[in-house]
């Protein structure tokens, strides 16, 4: 399994994508619409209309990896398409959506930074 560094940033593109969309089609999105760079080696995370498939775009060392979820019965939690095109969550938000969780109702402690200088 990838594992993600503790700067990786997490970006949600509110409302529904073509989940027809591979990894040039994605890429594509995320320029002109989140306005982010795809090479970033940040998760850039896409929602169908039904809300049951997630894609995931995530850039590692030479090469994309193109995560994909499907659900069966259920449907995952996911931001409307307001004014905002794209929202920054945590990767352990993401986790959360990922197990079908409402991300605005779960709380957790926040992460405590502190240095010893």
């Amino acid at each position: 399994m990838i594992s993600f560094g503790s700067n990786t940033r997490v970006y949600l593109a509110t409302g529904a994508t073509d989940m027809r969309k591979a990894v040039n089609g994605l890429m594509v999105l995320v320029q002109d619409v989140l306005e982010e760079d795809p090479f970033s080696s940040h998760l850039f995370v896409f929602c169908n209309r039904l809300r049951d498939r997630i894609k995931i775009l995530y850039w590692h060392n030479n090469g994309f990896w193109l995560f994909y979820r499907r659900l069966e019965k259920h449907r995952f939690w996911w931001p409307s398409a307001g004014e905002q095109v794209g929202t920054q969550i945590s990767t352990r938000e993401l986790y959360w959506l990922l197990e079908g969780l409402d991300i605005t109702r779960v709380q957790a402690y926040k992460v405590t930074k502190y240095s010893l200088f």
